[in-house]
């Protein structure tokens, strides 16, 4: 029996001649292994759980598609969960008493401050790898963004092709969560380093294309009128472009559009999104890489990941 589960659990010192003899046999009787013995043997689960803000958003759906390809390479299943924006649903999730035991560790991308995420984790002692913006202390492994540096660069790529009336859609004033923040900062030290000040700002409450048509519509009021948006997401971006075409106008010749994210909708648009792409395979294998690393070793220092971006000019900012 022994045999047995050590080619089920991949162990390398077993023959080849027995391997193939003990896969040969686990055909023939349709063998399935029992998780419950498993986990009762090993202390594990073999599960991990992947909690994000809004699960229909496409950059995290498609975030939680490359973290399920990840975790199963390395032989983990993933159960996901969302948060709906709502700090107390995170802490339900984050200290949920025995339902943490459901996993050996969760990948959580929070809304909370780095004060709040602290209170919570102290009440469990799950592994735990954070994903996204936030500007978070060291306690934690961490997975980020440089989100001032994302927007930096989509809103330089706009001042490149010449528009020099830029404005922004994305900002939440009212919120302490870090990405409207940062991407606000990158924002506007592309626009000083270039000599230009921002046409606007337009708060945005959800990363909708709701909320980008809106925003994009009371843009277009303004005097000066933008000759170019960037927008803090590719769902806003989606609703901008739509505002733009409503309004009688051109994008991108009267309104270039950028956004962020390189969500699979803005590549088959028209016009196509320009985009910064965020690289969603190397923070899903970063995530994954690290939250085993922190199952194995719990006492081991914490490790930063900062995952790479590109900007991708489309027809939206080039033109057909």
């Amino acid at each position: 029996m022994r045999t047995v589960s050590n080619v089920v659990s991949g162990y390398a010192h077993v023959s080849e001649r027995m391997r193939t003899r003990v896969l040969a046999a686990i055909e023939e009787l349709d063998y399935r292994p029992n998780p419950v013995a498993r986990t009762l043997r090993t202390g594990r689960t073999g599960m991990l759980a992947l909690v994000v803000p809004e699960i229909d958003v496409p950059y995290f759906s498609e975030l939680a598609r490359d973290v399920i390809n990840s975790a199963a390479e390395v032989g983990y299943r993933v159960m996901i969960d969302q948060t709906a924006h709502d700090h107390e649903r995170e802490r339900e999730l984050l200290t949920g008493g025995d339902r943490t035991m459901l996993f050996d560790g969760i990948l959580f991308a929070p809304l909370v401050t780095p004060a709040e995420l602290l209170e919570m984790n102290t009440r469990t002692s799950m592994p735990l790898v954070l994903l996204g913006e936030h500007d978070f202390d060291g306690r934690y492994d961490h997975v980020a963004i440089d989100n001032v540096r994302a927007a930096h660069d989509a809103t330089t790529h706009l001042v490149s092709i010449g528009r020099t009336r830029i404005a922004a859609i994305g900002a939440q004033p009212d919120e302490e969560y870090s990405t409207p923040q940062q991407r606000t900062a990158g924002f506007e030290s592309a626009l000083s380093d270039a000599g230009l000040a921002p046409v606007g700002i337009e708060a945005a409450a959800h990363y909708s294309r709701a909320d980008g048509y809106q925003a994009t519509r009371a843009l277009l009021e303004r005097d000066p009128r933008p000759d170019a948006i960037f927008c803090y997401s590719d769902l806003l971006a989606m609703g901008a472009l739509r505002a733009v075409f409503d309004a009688g106008l051109r994008v991108p010749e009267d309104v270039a559009i950028i956004g962020i994210d390189d969500i699979e909708e803005g590549r088959y648009s028209r016009p196509s999104l320009s985009t910064v792409s965020l690289d969603t395979p190397f923070i899903a294998q970063g995530a994954v890489a690290r939250i085993t690393a922190r199952i194995d070793d719990p006492d081991a220092p914490a490790v930063q990941l900062v995952a790479p971006h590109t900007v991708i000019p489309r027809e939206s900012t080039l033109g057909g």
